[in-house]
């Protein structure tokens, strides 16, 4: 049975009369290794899919011929000053980040080529092939992203970190996971080259589904293959979206999708530039993993549209905001700007479009800006901002700044020797020491009369070599992360 959401999101996207001011697209990145081994790897499959859907994007809102193209925005050659791209500092984020702006942007072949004063012309190598830089991802963004099993250990926010980790005390996962030990040991066969019959619990429902989902797509064999049934595979999936789900969202704990609120913040500050007179940018772009756009799922209310979006989901799905307007003015007031909200489950393409849903359980798929902006606001959190230090509960690092009382104290609580650290003042103890014991040495050896002579250093002799212990490594899948 289709909800009113789902008839909602047939309507057309767009019509002649409006015209797009500005989009932020948020992508996930494409097919990929299995996190139960690194180096996390971007595979030609996930390639493929992020470039279609950066095509697809630029049919929507680059091409000349779209009726959704942002208005003024550069259709062949890609103007910087138009465009931001971010991604985490992560191979495979940032790798799906180059791969989709190509699509966007592909090579303009002579297009892209430049006369020199002697006459000669020069064009771009790779047929024209065009540099656009993929910057790193701000606050809150996670290192190396994909090779964890959840975001939320590196958000850096202590608060966000505590809520996730109250899920494995909740009545639903212990449920769970009493409910579910037979259905993981049953399979154990599948995995257990990987995960040991400890491991094989619902505690690790996303490594596990993360790593047969890699298999099924990857591996012309698998052990004990004749066990992963249609049934069993979905149950798979189902149990792992609940446990991912769970641990990024919860309406009774807001801080535990930071990820969501951080991003909220973002689009919001971008979408405002879009629409300034004072701004060229038209259209952002960022990258990021599963577990963010969860998060802001939860935060906006999209479950109430549809119960997808408490699912992990797919491999370069994209979800987009476009700020339009049906107003002929040139500069329309805030009052006549509109946002809508897509969202495509796994590649964009004519096959697949990003359908427009309606956020904050609202009943209609296009909000007023004012009232998008003042949606938005309520569960944004600005990463490092005094907020949202507040709010993680985080007096450290960068947030120290917003903390001096607590910073000074905590200096003078390490501080001694009139103000000195206990390093300075151990350093200045060993050399007054050094310098006493040298003294009373040449004391000594002047009553006594002696003197000291060189010695010869040894033709030959034993050399002493540190042993290099053996490098171990190892991956604890139970713990909270994701991505």
């Amino acid at each position: 049975m289709q909800t009113k959401a789902l008839l909602l999101a047939s309507l057309p996207a767009a019509t002649a009369a409006e015209t797009i001011l500005g989009a932020y697209i948020f992508s996930r990145h494409g097919d990929r290794t299995t996190k139960a081994y690194s180096p996390v790897k971007l595979t030609a499959l996930g390639a493929e899919q992020v470039y279609r859907s950066g095509a697809y994007y630029r049919n929507r809102y680059i091409d000349e011929k779209s009726s959704s193209r942002i208005n003024g925005i550069s259709s062949d050659l890609a103007d910087l000053t138009e465009l931001s791209v971010t991604a985490p500092v992560d191979n495979v984020l940032q790798g799906s980040a180059g791969i989709f702006l190509q699509g966007l942007y592909p090579p303009a072949g002579s297009v892209n080529s430049q006369k020199l004063a002697n006459g000669t012309t020069i064009e771009a190598p790779l047929s024209g092939y065009q540099y656009i830089p993929v910057n790193t991802a701000a606050a809150a963004s996670s290192h190396q992203a994909e090779s964890n099993a959840w975001l939320q250990g590196n958000s850096g926010c202590p608060a966000a970190v505590s809520s996730s980790q109250a899920y494995f005390e909740s009545k639903e996962y212990f449920e769970l996971l009493e409910s579910t030990k037979k259905f993981y040991q049953d399979l154990l066969p599948v995995y257990e080259s990987t995960f040991s019959s400890e491991k094989a619990t619902y505690k690790n429902a996303y490594s596990i589904y993360d790593y047969i989902h890699v298999s099924t797509i990857h591996n012309t064999s698998i052990p004990s293959s004749e066990l992963l049934t249609p049934s069993a595979l979905q149950t798979l999936t189902d149990l792992a979206n609940i446990h991912e789900f769970g641990l990024a969202y919860n309406a009774s704990s807001p801080i535990r999708a930071v990820a969501g609120s951080v991003l909220a913040s973002h689009i919001v500050s971008t979408l405002k530039d879009s629409i300034s007179s004072e701004s060229t940018q038209k259209l952002n772009i960022q990258f990021g993993p599963y577990g963010t756009f969860a998060s802001f799922f939860g935060l906006s209310q999209l479950p109430a549209a549809s119960a997808d979006f408490t699912s992990i989901v797919d491999y370069a799905s994209s979800m987009s905001f476009e700020i339009f307007t049906e107003s002929s003015s040139s500069s329309p007031s805030e009052d006549e700007i509109m946002v809508r909200f897509l969202f495509a489950n796994g590649t964009a393409s004519d096959s697949n479009p990003a359908k427009p849903f309606p956020l904050f359980g609202q009943d209609k798929t296009e909000l007023p800006w004012k009232t998008f902006v003042e949606e938005m606001n309520k569960i944004a959190l600005e990463g490092g901002s005094k907020e949202w230090c507040d709010a993680c509960g985080e007096k450290s690092g960068d947030c120290a700044v917003y903390y001096p009382e607590e910073t000074a104290a905590g200096a003078a609580a390490e501080g001694g020797n009139k103000g000195m650290s206990n390093a300075v003042a151990g350093v200045i103890g060993a050399m007054v020491t050094l310098g006493v014991v040298l003294g009373l040495q040449a004391l000594v050896l002047g009553v006594a009369g002696l003197r000291l002579t060189k010695r010869r250093k040894q033709e030959t002799g034993d050399v002493f070599q540190v042993p290099v212990g053996k490098r171990t490594s190892f991956s604890d899948t139970s713990s909270v992360q994701k991505a």
